[in-house]
């Protein structure tokens, strides 16, 4: 059928009219259109986040998706605009990051920002020597290999600072490992003065899976600022 054809039928216009109402409604309101991308996607190339993140932001621990309910709405939106501008390349986000525009980025990020963080913690505690470990990096870090201790940039407890140290806590393990190695390679360049890329390359196969292990274990706590 012809789209003139179409155009004639009775109640095309109304149909028509609502789904440019529905389309507008959304536009205004960046809470229910944040909830919509999340929930049910954005038209055929982007689907729903949810499918991957969880259906409350919780992440995927298995798969290896972060958390995304309680980040800063400032850091999801950075993180995006990196996806899309090829900064943190990824072959399942960057694609959909250059399908948002700047409205439903924006959208995206707050309603996330503004959901309940978990209650349970991703992973259970690594073996004690390998938590100590962790523990240590993150806390304290290894001053005589020149890395500097998680926290002292992400906040105490490794909350976040925003807009460029997110909350670390409660990440699944694989996520963060993932994300330390690509820093360390060169793949991801979205951090700030390059400090992720430093402190990588300083950091040992062994220092990684410990630190990223421990901080996974424990229960995630709200960022300072959003």
């Amino acid at each position: 059928m012809s789209f003139l054809r179409a155009f004639r039928r009775p109640g095309f216009m109304s149909m028509l009219g609502l789904a440019l109402c529905s389309s507008s409604a959304l536009a205004a309101n960046p809470a229910a259109e944040g909830a919509a991308i999340a929930q049910h996607g954005a038209g055929s190339a982007v689907p729903a986040c949810m499918s991957c993140h969880g259906v409350k932001g919780e992440g995927n621990a298995a798969a290896g998706f972060p958390r995304l309910a309680g980040l800063p709405a400032s850091y999801i939106a950075a993180q995006l605009h990196s996806f899309a501008q090829g900064t943190r390349p990824n072959s399942l986000m960057s694609p959909l990051a250059k399908a948002l525009n700047d409205g439903q980025i924006t959208a995206l990020a707050d309603y996330y920002s503004h959901l309940p963080l978990p209650v349970a913690a991703y992973g259970p505690m690594p073996a004690p020597a390998m938590a100590a470990t962790g523990q240590r990096l993150a806390e304290r870090g290894d001053w005589n290999a020149g890395i500097a201790s998680c926290f002292r940039c992400h906040g105490p407890g490794g909350v976040g600072v925003a807009p460029d140290f997110p909350p670390i806590i409660g990440q699944p393990a694989s996520y963060i490992d993932a994300q330390i190695k690509a820093w360390k390679t060169g793949a991801r360049r979205n951090d700030p003065q390059g400090l992720m890329h430093t402190i990588a390359l300083r950091m040992s196969d062994a220092d990684t899976q410990a630190v990223a292990a421990w901080l996974a274990a424990q229960k995630p706590s709200a960022p300072k600022a959003r």
